[in-house]
């Protein structure tokens, strides 16, 4: 969840470049995002989701950088990532102090 949310916190950051116009901006936010994908998928704890990481992250790619062949809007990608940091955000509120 976590690791998700954190990834999502980077796309939001490439979307907002992106919007401005801005692509250089844009782009290093979506590799640190790639990066985070990449973590993820190596992290032993995800392999029940290996599927859904990796045509995530194909997804993710093709908005970015190719002809965007999945329809990716940018409200979908910040509707998909807003439940990871929804759901961070309440396991750090009910996690013991």
């Amino acid at each position: 969840m976590e690791q998700l949310a954190n990834t999502g916190s980077e796309v939001e950051r490439a979307l907002k470049w992106a919007a401005q116009g801005n692509a250089e901006y844009s782009a290093s936010p979506v590799d640190r995002a790639l990066e985070l994908f990449d973590l993820t998928v190596a992290d032993p704890k995800n392999r029940g989701r290996l599927k859904e990481l990796t045509r995530l992250r194909e997804a993710l790619v093709d908005y970015f950088f190719c002809s965007n062949e999945y329809g990716s809007s940018p409200e979908a990608w910040l509707r998909y990532f807003h439940a990871f940091g929804m759901g961070a955000a309440i396991r750090r509120q009910a996690a013991p102090v």
